[in-house]
């Protein structure tokens, strides 16, 4: 499997989690009472998952070799990339700070994290359309079988050596049991 193939699936799964958090937002919005440890869980995973593996993956390996093979860091897609990991990171560490304030009943707290979630699914689900669609295909065009092969080794240690052996595993259960509890 090509590195982009295997951050595309890694797509499906963020998606998957995009559309639990769009459930619990609307639920917190109209004042429903949600699960605070769904809402750590949702965070943790963005966190982990999203983030340290998936945005780790591509800022420390294949941007790196997509500027080896050419492609500008600065006024291209991997510019565009990066600016969207870090406002992302923004909405994501205000949902965090939402979470000690639900807990409390804050009403107000539960509009700044449905507020922030909103935002965050908006940017993320634009991001990756633009990664499948523009940032693969080119990564796919650029990046020889060597250099394909070395991301896919630079993958699977993140996998262990960052994530943690198992952790990928753990997150898709928990995908699973969130979907069966918001989107059946």
């Amino acid at each position: 499997m090509k590195p982009t193939k295997e951050l595309m699936t890694e797509h499906r799964a963020i998606e998957l989690m995009l559309d639990v958090l769009d459930k619990i937002s609307n639920k917190l919005d109209f004042g429903e009472k949600v699960d605070t440890n769904d809402l750590e869980s949702v965070v943790d995973f963005i966190k982990i998952f999203a983030d340290k593996c998936h945005h780790g993956k591509e800022e420390n390996l294949l941007f790196p070799a997509l500027e080896k093979a050419g492609i500008p860091k600065e006024s291209g897609p991997i510019e565009v990339m990066l600016l969207d990991h870090q406002e992302g990171r923004g909405y994501v560490e205000k949902m965090a700070e939402a979470v000690p304030g639900i807990k409390k009943g804050n009403e107000k707290e539960a509009k700044n994290f449905a507020k922030n979630a909103k935002n965050y699914i908006q940017l993320l689900r634009d991001h990756i359309q633009k990664e499948d669609n523009i940032l693969y295909p080119l990564a796919d065009a650029q990046l020889d079988s060597k250099q394909q092969e070395e991301l896919k080794n630079g993958f699977a240690k993140v996998e262990i050596e960052i994530v943690g052996q198992g952790k990928h595993e753990e997150f898709h259960r928990l995908l699973e049991t969130l979907k069966n509890k918001y989107l059946v």
